[in-house]
């Protein structure tokens, strides 16, 4: 949901790129073998299919019912742990599960199956480049 104050962090491509190598080497240092990568449509999608293209994987599952904790889940940001918990509950084997983001929350409380690349400096808003309009729509409802 969308605070009164309405702060944004902008991230580019560039920035993005470097996220997710630093994802990559997090995932690769666990010698764990993965057979896919499981995202939501909306926050993980694009994520999740730049992991895809460094780590080798052809299977991305989309917004599934169910879960193998031997696929890796992407998302754009662990913030309240909504995602989290909702997804939590999917998973066969929930305490195996690799549940991976750009960016973590400064301030909140990590599950042990969370590997992130950077956490956020505050409670900014983070606008990635495939978010530019609805960040954009979002100001405008905040006013």
């Amino acid at each position: 949901m969308v605070s009164q104050n309405f702060n944004s962090q902008k991230v580019n491509w560039s920035e993005v790129e470097n996220l997710i190598k630093i994802l990559s080497e997090k995932i690769i240092a666990t010698g764990r073998g993965f057979s896919s990568i499981s995202t939501i449509s909306r926050g993980g999608l694009v994520p999740a299919r730049l992991l895809a293209d460094r780590l080798g994987f052809d299977i991305i599952l989309v917004d599934q019912k169910k879960i193998t904790s031997d696929s890796i889940f992407v998302d754009d940001i662990y913030d309240s742990g909504n995602t989290f918990k909702k997804i939590i509950n999917k998973v066969d084997h929930p305490s195996d599960l690799v549940y991976v983001t750009l960016f973590a929350r400064r301030g909140k409380k990590f599950p042990k199956q969370l590997i992130f690349a950077k956490r956020t400096n505050d409670n900014s808003y983070i606008v990635y480049p495939w978010d530019k309009l609805e960040h954009k729509r979002l100001q405008k409802y905040s006013m």
